[in-house]
Order: structure tokens, then sequence, then C-alpha cells
């Protein structure tokens, strides 16, 4: 099993346990790297040793070439040029943070038959959705991943509310549903006008305390060491992990 398999099916575990929802729904690019499955959280799960590693297999993922997503055909196109290239670019999947994604139901259906866990979603051949027998609840039809599509925040769950404890998604195992809790926010304060996100280089608002990247959603309160790839936190001086010196953020 590769970096990218490993990263598809931590996917899948980490949206039955906390998003079921996004079973059947598409979410933006955005949310997958920076919510849903980011480095800082899931390295380990992941086992990618520096956040370049983790890049790489986002970038190969996102291009749809394993088929594990359904994915936009300029973005597929885009990414797959440049995986071919002597130097891929991961930092091109930037360019394509508003554009949505989707689980392959074949690759879902694949992966839910080696382990027991619950029928995904299909499509029909007409490219219409056509949904699984009835099961335990409704299921929501995969939806295109170009154009406009619900949010990827809404909850499917909300006509389980009255029914005592959350529902699961079925198939989710115990460990599964362990997802490991975010670091407390430490909002970073922009002094002046002109200051960039080093992501995404969109201009910050001056005067402000702010935590995350109102361009394309980056946490702007951690770096990463240039030397071993560990996660930092904004002022440090030296990589608590290497002792590497650091630049300021």
């Amino acid at each position: 099993m590769d970096d990218v398999e490993r990263m598809y099916r931590q996917l899948v575990r980490t949206i039955r346990a906390s998003s079921p929802q996004l079973l059947t729904q598409s979410f933006p690019v955005s949310d997958l790297y920076s919510t849903i499955l980011p480095y800082r959280l899931h390295r380990r799960e992941l086992g990618v040793e520096t956040n370049q590693d983790y890049e790489m297999a986002m970038l190969e993922l996102l291009s749809g070439a394993r088929g594990y997503l359904v994915v936009d055909d300029r973005m597929r196109d885009a990414l797959g040029a440049t995986l071919k290239s002597a130097n891929p670019d991961p930092a091109l999947i930037r360019d394509f943070s508003t554009a949505r994604v989707a689980l392959a139901p074949d690759a879902l259906r694949q992966l839910d038959g080696e382990s027991g866990g619950a029928p995904a979603a299909t499509v029909a051949s007409g490219g219409s959705p056509a949904a699984p027998p009835p099961r335990d609840a409704a299921t929501v039809p995969v939806p295109a991943v170009t154009g406009s599509a619900p949010s990827a925040r809404t909850s499917s769950q909300g006509s389980a509310a009255g029914a005592g404890a959350p529902p699961r998604a079925s198939g989710t195992s115990a460990s599964a549903a362990a997802i490991p809790a975010r670091r407390p926010s430490r909002p970073v304060t922009i002094p002046d006008a002109g200051q960039e996100c080093p992501h995404c280089k969109g201009a910050l608002p001056a005067g402000r305390a702010i935590t995350f990247c109102p361009h394309c959603g980056q946490d702007l309160t951690v770096q990463h060491c240039p030397a071993c790839g560990s996660e930092l936190e904004h002022g440090w001086k030296f990589c608590v992990t290497c002792g590497r010196a650091v630049a300021p953020a």
C-alpha cells in the first residue's frame, strides 16, 4: 500500500466518522486539505514523514488518476500534466481550491467489499445517480462536481436528532471514530498593510488577529521545518524535532 492509497482509505474513514453525508456529496478541494484531512492531524495515520510527501500524495489523489475521486476535468488535466513533468508542483492544488470533488462510487464500493462495509451509492449508465437497495436510511445521490452544489457542511442527519445518540454511518469502525482533536488556535496579528499569505500570496487584512487565510483557508499560525517537515508554531526560531533554524513566518 503506497501513500496515495493510504490517504484515500484515511479519507473514507474520516468522512464516515465525522461527516457521513460527504460519502455521497461533493465538497471543495480546500476542505479536503485544510479541514477534512489536514497534514497536522493525520500524518501518523497517513504514514508520511514530511509535508512534501503529503502534498505529493494529495496531488495524485486530486488528479483522479487512481479513480478514487470524481474530479473536475480542468483540474484533472492540469494536475495530471504536472505529475508527468520532471518536477511536479504540488502548489498547483491551491489554484483549484474552490473546485469540487466527490468520492467515486466504484472505488468506495470496492473498499466496502474488502472491509464488509455498507454499499456505496451507484451512478446509472446514463449519468444519473441510482440509489442502492434501502438499508438503514435514505441515500443521497452523488452530485456532479461541476457548478453549484449543496454545502459540504450541511448535515444529513437532522432527521435522526430525536432518536437519542447521534447516528453513525454503517461500516464505521471504532478506530475510525477516534479523530484527533485540533490544537487550540492562536491567532496571528497582521501589523502592516500589504502582507501576503505564504500559501496563496493573497493580501491579508492589516491590523486584525486572524488564524486562517481569508483567500485559501490555510492555517497561518503554523509553519513547517524546511529540513524535516515538522509542524512548528508561528514565531518559533528553531525546529523542535531536528534543531534546524527556521526563518520567521
